[in-house]
Parts: structure tokens; C-alpha cells; sequence
């Protein structure tokens, strides 16, 4: 695609007000009214850390190469790398308790490719965060509930996390 070209789809993109993230990317929250914190960052972290695995034992799914950079207890950070090309998007996790108190929880979640011309993932920062939170078992959690749109992640309505 040219300059020209991506220039013309975004300004188009932009006045029709459909546009997502201008960088590929999703925000998300995650909400465990039945749940306390320290639950879902054991959860998260125990997933990250398992997921992590061997680029060639991956191919077929992009359901691993995770790695932990940094744990505060509140606050995950973690890469996902693509195991074939090997793209590497980087995540966030801010945990705090949910407006039902000590055993409630708040997630939110961020996702960014590290690639700086990526504009389109096709869900891929997406599936990049709710595969962890199926894997992990939280989103069969009671009353859990997740927050976001194309406004706020990149294509997601067109996400197939069974892929990436």
C-alpha cells in the first residue's frame, strides 16, 4: 500500500468516524465482581509465565511465546511475540479493586505492537489479552464481564483469536 493510499483510507477512516487506534493496539477491562485481585493476578501471571514455550513447538498457534517482563503484585508486563514472523507486542495489566470492594476486581489491559508501522493486526493485540484470560480460566469466572470496541482495539470486530 502507498503512503498515498494509507493516507486516503485514514483520512476517510477518520471523518466517518470509524476509525480505531491509528496504531495497532487494544484497550480492554476486565471486570471479576466475585473475585479478588490477588486471585486473577496469579491467574494471569501463572498463564504469562506457562505460555512462555519454544518458537518451534508453536507454528500452528499463537497461543504462546509469552514472557514476563515485570510483576508488582498490581501491575503485569509482559511481551507476546508472533511465532512465525516474529512480531513482539507488549502488555499491560493494572489490577484494583472493583467497585464491590476488597473481593472484586478491575483489570485494565493493554496491548501495542512494538512494530512502529503497524497500523493493522487483525485482532491479533486483541486475541493477544483474551487468550490469556480464557486460557487462564477467568472470562468462565462469575459475572465476568469485558469492556471494548473498534474505538478502542484494533479491528476487533473482526478478531478470530482461534487463529492468532
Amino acid at each position: 500500500m502507498t503512503s498515498i493510499t494509507l493516507l486516503c483510507v485514514l483520512a476517510a477512516c477518520l471523518s466517518l468516524g470509524a476509525c480505531g487506534p491509528l496504531h495497532a493496539s487494544c484497550k480492554l477491562t476486565w471486570m471479576f465482581p466475585a473475585t479478588n485481585c490477588s486471585v486473577v493476578h496469579d491467574c494471569l501471571s501463572y498463564t504469562i509465565t506457562n505460555l512462555s514455550g519454544d518458537p518451534q513447538d508453536c507454528k500452528s498457534s499463537e497461543k504462546c511465546l509469552y514472557k514476563l517482563v515485570s510483576d508488582t503484585g498490581s501491575e503485569i508486563h509482559s511481551t507476546h511475540e508472533t511465532p512465525v514472523k516474529h512480531y513482539v507486542d507488549d502488555q499491560s495489566f493494572t489490577l484494583s479493586a472493583g467497585s464491590g470492594g476488597a473481593g472484586s476486581c478491575t483489570v485494565a489491559a493493554y496491548s501495542t505492537s512494538e512494530t512502529w508501522y503497524a497500523v493493522l493486526d487483525y485482532g491479533t493485540n486483541y486475541c493477544n489479552l483474551r487468550n490469556l484470560v480464557d486460557i487462564s480460566k477467568l472470562s468462565g469466572m462469575t459475572d465476568f464481564k469485558e469492556i471494548t470496541d473498534d474505538s478502542m482495539c484494533t479491528q476487533y470486530s473482526s478478531h478470530d483469536c482461534s487463529k492468532y
